[in-house]
């Protein structure tokens, strides 16, 4: 059965050249120009992706009600006229057909959109006093890491909260990714990853989240001991803890909260 693709899209930034692109690869492909029009849609829940790409009141809906939000559409969010300016850009793959599952052909798809919007959407003369929110949600599969990874580690950089390489932050972003596949999914295809960035001139907040049975924190070996420096778990844990300035699980131990933020100059 041909796969099927939503791109939302209210400055047609992406869905002309991602229609044409996806197409000619044999995927059949609609679009609509706000949030309103895809929740409207009968089938909206029948797409294999949904890429959402909105500015300003559109990406959240201002003032409207979130009762039948859908899964793979950005959620509403209260008026507040004196925040900054608001993008919300999504990916999701949450109902992407498990039939003939390929992962190669999720890894392209991924990277397909990312790469189109780092080089012809993202400017770095945009993104002054800006709040953006960016979200993924897809089934477990390791391939995607570096180019998921790798566009949030560009979009904070261009903000100026830090240098990406220097900070180390894809290292953090990196093991709780892997984390959330390998051991809280354990590489099952059914199960979803979902992973967003909220990013503002102060600072970048991420969530990873897994469907896995989660864990105890606290019951992580120390790996600064000394009775523990040969073991291999927990480090992930301590390198997360040293580069983020703020680390934070919830009761389940699924999903993981950290905190990236700007430096202050002395």
């Amino acid at each position: 059965m041909q796969r099927r693709i939503l791109i939302v899209d209210d400055h047609d930034d992406l869905k002309t050249a991602l229609t044409d692109v996806f197409t000619k690869l044999g995927y059949l492909v609609k679009s609509t120009e706000s949030r309103d029009e895809a929740v409207k849609m009968d089938d909206a829940e029948d797409f294999d992706l949904v890429i959402t790409d909105l500015d300003g009141d559109s990406a959240f809906q201002i003032g409207s009600s979130c009762e039948d939000d859908l899964s793979c559409l950005p959620h509403c969010e209260p008026d507040d006229k004196s925040r900054s300016i608001v993008r919300a850009f999504k990916v999701c793959a949450t109902h992407f057909r498990r039939d003939n599952f390929s992962e190669n052909e999720l890894k392209h798809l991924f990277e397909t959109v990312l790469n189109y919007k780092s080089e012809f959407i993202d400017k770095t003369d945009s993104m002054t006093n800006i709040r953006e929110k960016i979200e993924f949600e897809f089934p477990s599969a390791i391939s995607l890491m570096h180019s998921v990874l790798g566009y949030l580690t560009k979009r904070v950089e261009k903000v100026g909260i830090v240098d990406a390489e220097s900070s180390n932050l894809f290292v953090a972003l990196d093991e709780a990714f892997v984390n959330a596949i390998k051991h809280g999914n354990k590489f099952d295809a059914n199960k979803i990853v979902k992973i967003s960035a909220e990013v503002s001139p102060v600072e970048a907040r991420f969530t990873i989240e897994d469907e896995g049975d989660g864990f105890d924190v606290a019951e992580i070996p120390d790996p600064t001991k000394p009775e523990n420096l040969f073991k291999t778990s927990g480090r992930g844990v301590l390198f997360i803890h040293n580069i983020m300035d703020e680390v934070t699980y919830n009761e389940r131990g699924n999903r993981l909260t950290m905190v990236k933020r700007k430096k202050s100059k002395d």
